[in-house]
């Protein structure tokens, strides 16, 4: 057993970690990440110190591991990712607040309105085609709108 890990080399290393970060983009959390990426730097370091025993190798990617999960928690409490949409399943309240032209009449206090690639049931005042009009809530699927 000991011939064998003798024999460990820096791609191992970089095989190990390129294995966790591949597992790890379908896994549903970051929990393979941090040792995907220590496993990759151990690999740099058994590069360049080509006379580092397997003992001393497995025992920086341990601490290597705690030390990037540390930064990475750390780095993301800190940078939190932005979200870029509405939350989900509530859409339209990024709509809330914008003004929009009817293309087709609100007509018994009902209508629809096109936005994006969604059409829209709107509820407002009886307004002819061509109106502006603000979204002023949004109530399940149904726009309330004002004349804007």
């Amino acid at each position: 057993m000991s011939s064998v890990l003798d024999s460990i080399v820096f791609w191992h290393w970089w095989v190990l970690g390129a294995v966790l970060i591949t597992i790890e983009m379908f896994a549903p959390s970051a929990v393979l990440l941090w040792p995907g990426i220590a496993a990759a730097i151990v690999g740099l370091i058994v590069l360049i110190f080509a006379d580092v025993g397997w003992e001393f190798s497995v025992l920086l990617f341990a601490a290597l591991t705690v030390v990037c999960a540390v930064a990475g928690r750390y780095y993301i409490k800190r940078f939190p990712a932005k979200s870029t949409g509405a939350p989900l399943n509530r859409r339209g309240e990024q709509y809330v607040g914008r003004q929009f032209t009817l293309v087709d009449p609100i007509v018994g206090g009902r209508g629809k309105l096109s936005i994006d690639d969604t059409i829209w049931t709107i509820e407002g005042p009886d307004l002819d085609s061509g109106a502006r009009v603000k979204i002023v809530k949004v109530d399940g699927s149904m726009l309330k709108v004002e004349q804007g």
